[in-house]
């Protein structure tokens, strides 16, 4: 049962917390098996086969085979695991940001140094 969460609707957020932890559990334990360089090969040798030796749910599986790293967070997947992943991509974590928000690298590199993103009618003055 879930408790009423009054950070549940925060715009553009996902807190991971107790619940998120529990439905990512396996997509994290898959992505920190990648710190090995023997699973990182198996992986890039057959993703699918290697995504099946774990029970995430298939919406999870879909979710990392297309790199939708919005899509694993909303599955419970949690940045720093995450980040195992688009290492193993040979990704920075500037660039799997930038993807995340649909910017460019270099326009999220500009907006970071801006100092972020701002919530609607915030300026950051």
């Amino acid at each position: 049962m879930a408790l009423n969460k009054p950070y549940s609707d925060i715009p553009g957020t996902t807190v991971f917390d107790a619940d998120m932890a529990r439905r990512g559990y396996h997509l994290n334990q898959f992505c920190m098996s990648l710190m090995k360089p023997d699973n990182r090969e198996r992986f890039k040798a057959g993703e699918r086969a290697y995504l099946d030796e774990w029970p995430m749910t298939e919406e999870q599986k879909q979710a990392v085979l297309a790199r939708d790293y919005n899509r694993m967070i909303a599955a419970g997947g949690n940045i720093y695991f995450l980040a195992k992943l688009f290492a193993t991509d040979g990704q920075s974590f500037e660039q799997a940001a930038a993807s995340m928000t649909g910017l460019s690298r270099e326009r999220y590199r500009e907006m970071m140094l801006d100092g972020g993103r701002k919530p609607e009618g915030q300026t950051g003055e």
